[in-house]
């Protein structure tokens, strides 16, 4: 591709293999820019949950902050690694996965730095390299789930790596925000498109190959995927946009965040199946 091309915006079908190369390289080109833009914002030993500025300290979403002391965490799709370096400041024992080198070189830089250094695993979410059972609670704040073409498969990954009465907390873009124009001021307040459309988001070079993929999913079906993949939903949190955030970030904004859902959190817990009773029994 030129660097003088732009991408085709479109939406087309997009399934797992060019969706999972198209975010890798996307991410790895754009971590820098990534980073230098939202660094300040996301802190570097923070746990945001989203543009509105939602911050686990006051959310506890994943449970009482002197509960996480001793937790074997993952975070996926852990960009820099902020969450995690949250995560072990609090006691947790916290992995940091993502599929971007570049974007884990970020975390070796922080932690180069003065911040915390915590283990990082380079690899796609729909394949976990962990054993079963190996983590108490995972977690991920806008990582991998909007960019896969099957998220069943990641949530299925995620409760095989979880052990029983696990956690798995997630956030992604609220899915009434596709029906809406991706601006920031009032042209972005207009419906542009049905929210039932789940064409995905491709933007695409002068091949017609894709280099970033995003994949809609309406409110039900990220609720069905998730019982689908062997979890029962506890929660869902909508944040409101605060008074003191007044910034803008893509297409979320306080005049947008004011009127709909920028973001959506998912609460999860792996409850024990007829398969970890057999497991228990041949223990």
């Amino acid at each position: 591709m030129s660097e003088e091309y732009e991408p085709e915006a479109t939406r087309r079908a997009a399934g797992d293999t060019e969706s999972s190369r198209a975010n890798r390289g996307w991410w790895d080109r754009n971590a820098d820019e990534y980073q230098n833009e939202h660094g300040s914002f996301l802190g570097d030993d923070r746990f945001v949950w989203g543009p509105e500025g939602l911050d686990e300290v006051e959310a506890e979403l994943l449970g009482p902050a002197d509960e996480l002391k001793g937790l074997d965490v993952l975070e996926i799709g852990a960009g820099a690694a902020q969450c995690s370096r949250w995560l072990a400041a609090q006691g947790a024992r916290p992995v940091a996965l993502d599929v971007s080198h570049r974007q884990l070189q970020h975390a070796l830089r922080i932690g180069e730095n003065g911040g915390a250094g915590v283990p990082l695993v380079t690899a796609d979410a729909s394949v976990l390299p962990f054993r079963d059972g190996s983590f108490d609670l995972a977690c991920s704040a806008y990582g991998a789930v909007p960019f896969v073409a099957d998220p069943v498969t990641v949530f299925r990954e995620v409760r095989r790596v979880l052990r029983p009465g696990g956690r798995w907390i997630f956030s992604v873009t609220h899915p009434i925000r596709w029906a809406f124009p991706d601006e920031p001021g009032p042209e972005g307040l207009t419906v542009s498109s049905s929210y039932f459309d789940r064409t995905p988001y491709v933007e695409q070079d002068e091949q017609g190959n894709a280099v970033y993929v995003e994949h809609h999913r309406t409110l039900g079906d990220r609720v069905r995927d998730v019982v689908a993949g062997g979890f029962r939903l506890v929660d869902l949190v909508e944040p409101q946009w605060p008074g003191w955030n007044t910034s803008e970030w893509g297409g979320w904004s306080p005049l947008r965040g004011k009127l709909i859902p920028g973001s959506a959190i998912f609460v999860c817990v792996r409850d024990e199946g007829p398969d970890d009773a057999r497991d228990g029994a041949r223990g």
